[in-house]
């Protein structure tokens, strides 16, 4: 009886140094893929004065916040991967609208002109495109 207890703690000891020495690995995999990874905001030195200085005060320019410059462009990405989710006539609106997808930015009355559909209708297919974008993107 006392034996068999022990070959079952040895398994049970083995068991458990195995699911740590696989944690301890896992957690050697995460480091080394982020290892790579740099934080524009992570200090990498100080300057005269003593103030710390991050690696986003170097890239980015006098007037341009960099952060700020990223998530326009990913927002814009979105935008272009739904855009196709419009109809045919809620695209051609607000790519006139807005000056996308090569259109040049033009008012609602130029739009109803061209499309040869009063102002109050442009305004209309604008407003719903804009909400089916809005609901797409945020999922509200």
């Amino acid at each position: 009886m006392k034996k068999h207890r022990s070959e079952e703690t040895v398994f049970e000891n083995k068991h458990i140094c195995e699911r740590i020495a696989n944690e301890l690995l896992m957690m050697l995999r995460l480091k080394k893929k982020t290892s790579r990874e740099v934080s524009l905001y992570e200090p990498i030195g100080t300057d005269k004065e003593g103030n710390e200085i991050c690696l986003v005060d170097i890239v980015e320019g006098s007037h341009v916040d960099l952060a700020e410059v990223m998530d326009r462009k990913r927002d814009m990405f979105r935008i272009y991967q739904n855009i196709s989710r419009l109809t045919e006539r809620e695209r051609q609106v607000l790519s006139m609208r807005y000056g996308i997808l090569g259109e040049k930015e033009t008012t609602q009355r130029e739009i109803a002109g061209r499309l040869g559909i009063s102002r109050s209708y442009v305004s209309r297919i604008e407003k719903n495109a804009l909400q089916k974008l809005r609901i797409l993107l945020t999922g509200v």
